[in-house]
């Protein structure tokens, strides 16, 4: 059986069974819709909320990321990682308690405030569409190599399926949906993880991998990398070369946006108790961890092995054939993600540092004119790494399937939060308090089907890789409702004005900087790592500005708090409530 047919196989297995689920769980009902009626298992809820969580750019991108530049791009891994914990601990169950469908819910009402509800319904919108613009980019960059489509029409085959389960079945048949997808791509992200550990270490467990030793020099495999790549001009990878400033802001802003994305956050409103919450979110990290831990070894040996692909016998060595390219290359070739230039016309590939000064001279005694891979998309580093270390096929349409559950799972979590704040946040509370429950359902379910084909013709134009457009997302969601989300739990006296002019400072100042450094970020075909840190204000990456942009949120809402007057008695008695442990297996329903 040749490949194509078993990635086949695989693919449409995997959507054969996401639909069968959504047909089964259908949402009937505007709660079902929303929440799944609260009538979800702690369990259950917190293997959906991983995969939730752990979208194209945790599947796809993050190891891709951490390959191509070491230490300086573990900030992926502990913001993310440390950010879930934060939203656990600090956010989940209070909100749980309050009993709200969405975040804008929760921010109107406790702000009592039409204003703040609107306002937060836009950082939602800006949040969400930019988050889902790199699920449609993975989802696109899967399926262009493992069913020979071009990117676009594998945008338009992904965004089909999310539109039958996603549409038909709400949070309902979502769950359900993610709990199946949670299954595939942790099974696709672990066995060719334990196969490649095997293969260069001779230890099955990836994460002890990473610090055993090489089998084939007898060095420690982290120190055989840093060998390599410095014998080819490049930084080594355990260092730090990176400004310490945008690294710690930049986790900071991965950690902040993380506790205030509004599609988790809904995640823990359908659970039938608080302590359920707290239970399921417990379960999340678990089931995280299981991806989390693996991800910096598959980061750290696919680099290897692509260096000694194309140096066989060590970078000393002359270089592969061009005509005698692993299968690998030239399958990824055919996507136009991968790309290699004969600078020097001796028919062989080079691959190095052409700007370290230092090893110039080395290049040109070798005869090298240039790094001649001009093309490497870091998205597809974990999609072909089964490929690159010669594993079976059925693994490689496993890995297939499981890129694209982590895609879909994520966007159809996005397009339900964009769908409730429009059809329940703005048309049931704003627009039309009138409107009836099959009214409401019928709006939620258009709303979805537009987000869906604004979602599938952003992806057709992504700014970057699918871990930097989600970056920015993060950014947002820091500067925007993570400090409105605190300060209405945790300031009783934090007032509607305080928190309106918070979240319009914060999430301006973000945005502002963004099209000042990032000017070209909406304009198609452009990528984020053409721009430099020259002129960045303070050094600071537009990445890493969602931190200060949270920052400048709170201290605007404090300053305008104390100049108007605080919430009102029966406010701050509410949020003491939410507060107060008392009763916590119980939560308020509307």
């Amino acid at each position: 059986m040749d490949q194509f047919t078993i990635n086949l196989i695989f693919v449409i297995g995997s959507f054969l069974l996401y639909v069968g689920i959504a047909i089964w769980a259908r949402a009937g009902s505007t709660a079902e819709f929303y929440a799944a009626n609260r009538g979800v298992n702690p369990i259950v809820n917190g293997a959906a909320t991983a995969a939730d969580w752990m979208s194209a750019a945790s599947f796809i991108s993050m190891a891709g990321l951490i390959a191509f530049v070491g230490y300086g791009n573990s900030s992926y891994l502990m913001g993310w990682t440390g950010g879930f914990v934060l939203l656990a601990l600090l956010l989940a169950p209070y909100l749980r308690k309050f009993g709200r469908f969405t975040v804008p819910d929760f921010i109107g009402d406790r702000f009592y405030s039409r204003t703040a509800r609107l306002v937060s319904v836009a950082a939602l919108l800006i949040i969400s569409v930019t988050y889902v613009i790199g699920q449609m980019t993975g989802a696109g960059v899967a399926f262009s190599r493992f069913l020979e489509v071009d990117t676009n029409t594998g945008l338009l085959i992904a965004a089909a399926v999310v539109f039958v389960y996603a549409v038909l079945g709400g949070m309902k048949g979502i769950t359900y949906t993610q709990l199946a997808q949670y299954v595939v791509l942790i099974i696709a992200y672990t066995i060719p993880a334990v196969f490649i550990s095997l293969q260069l270490t001779g230890n099955p467990l990836p994460q002890l991998g990473l610090f055993s030793t090489h089998t084939e020099s007898g060095l420690p495999l982290l120190a055989k990398l840093d060998q390599v790549l410095l014998e080819l001009g490049f930084n080594d990878y355990t260092g730090a070369h990176d400004s310490m400033l945008n690294m710690v802001l930049f986790t900071m802003s991965l950690m902040i946006g993380t506790a205030g994305l509004p599609h988790v956050i809904i995640r823990f409103f359908t659970v039938p108790k608080v302590s359920d919450a707290r239970k399921s979110a417990g379960w999340a990290l678990v089931f995280i961890a299981l991806l989390y831990t693996v991800a910096p070894a598959v980061g750290a040996m696919a680099r290897l092995n692509i260096i000694t692909t194309i140096y066989p016998q060590g970078t000393e060595a002359t270089s592969i054939a061009y005509d005698e390219r692993p299968d690998w290359m030239h399958n990824w070739e055919q996507t136009g993600l991968l790309k290699f230039e004969d600078s020097n016309g001796d028919g062989r590939i080079q691959y190095y540092n052409g700007a370290n000064e230092e090893f110039a001279s080395v290049a040109e005694s070798r005869g090298w004119a240039g790094n001649e891979m001009v093309t490497f998309n870091q998205d597809i580093l974990v999609l072909a790494n089964p490929e690159i270390a010669q594993l079976p096929g059925w693994v490689i349409g496993l890995i297939a399937a499981g890129g694209l559950a982590a895609a879909l799972s994520t966007a159809a979590g996005l397009l339900l939060a964009i769908s409730s704040a429009i059809s329940h946040d703005l048309i049931k509370s704003t627009l039309r308090p009138d409107i009836s429950e099959k009214g409401e359902l019928l709006a939620a379910r258009i709303s979805m089907a537009v987000a869906i084909a604004v979602a599938t013709w952003l992806g057709m134009n992504p700014p970057g890789f699918a871990a930097q457009t989600v970056a920015l997302a993060f950014g947002l969601a820091a500067s925007s409702l993570f400090p409105a989300i605190m300060m209405g739990i945790f300031s009783k006296k934090m007032n509607s004005t305080g928190a309106v002019v918070g979240m319009l400072v914060g999430l301006g100042a973000t945005v502002l900087y963004i099209f000042t450094y990032l000017g070209w970020f909406f304009i198609p075909g452009t990528n984020m790592l053409e721009n430099t840190a020259d002129n960045w204000l303070f050094g600071i990456s537009p990445l890493s500005f969602g931190a200060v942009g949270a920052v400048l949120n709170f201290l605007a809402a404090y300053i305008v708090m104390k100049l108007t007057r605080p919430a009102p008695a029966h406010v701050q008695d509410l949020v003491e409530s939410i507060r107060v442990p008392r009763g916590a297996g119980a939560a308020v329903d509307h």
